[in-house]
């Protein structure tokens, strides 16, 4: 729960924002209802430092975007607006101007990504 971070968090989420955080992010969540609640507030995308293994593939399974950075991190504060080009593996910080470099996606990983996470990537396979 994010509330325990920071009070009234939930007030200030807007659709398309990012969550960005520290190290092993999703640590204790083995089932895809946290990726879930997070798409379910609008947010598409978590860049960390790290995750936990676990909510890492479930991330991708449910369609969230999740970006590790390492210490790049760092270069990103509460409140900069983030633009994201996958296929180049880049963070643009439009707030600070500082462009950010993270390993591009696997073609296979994106394409799950694109199709709204495995079910429905599955179910638009099993239809075609």
């Amino acid at each position: 729960c994010m509330e325990g971070f920071k009070e009234n968090w939930v007030k200030g989420v807007a659709h398309g924002d990012f969550i960005v955080a520290g190290r092993n992010f999703g640590c204790g969540s083995s089932r895809e209802h946290a990726p879930l609640a997070i798409l379910g507030a609008g947010i598409p995308v978590v860049a960390a430092h790290s995750f936990a293994r676990i909510f890492y593939r479930n991330a991708f399974n449910m369609g969230l975007l999740p970006i590790e950075l390492g210490d790049k991190v760092e270069a990103i504060s509460d409140g900069d607006k983030l633009d994201i080009d996958l296929d180049a593996g880049l963070i643009k910080n439009v707030t600070s101007g500082e462009t950010i470099a993270f390993p591009p996606l696997p073609p296979a990983m994106l394409e799950l990504l694109q199709g709204g996470g495995l079910i429905e990537y599955v179910k638009k396979k099993l239809q075609a």
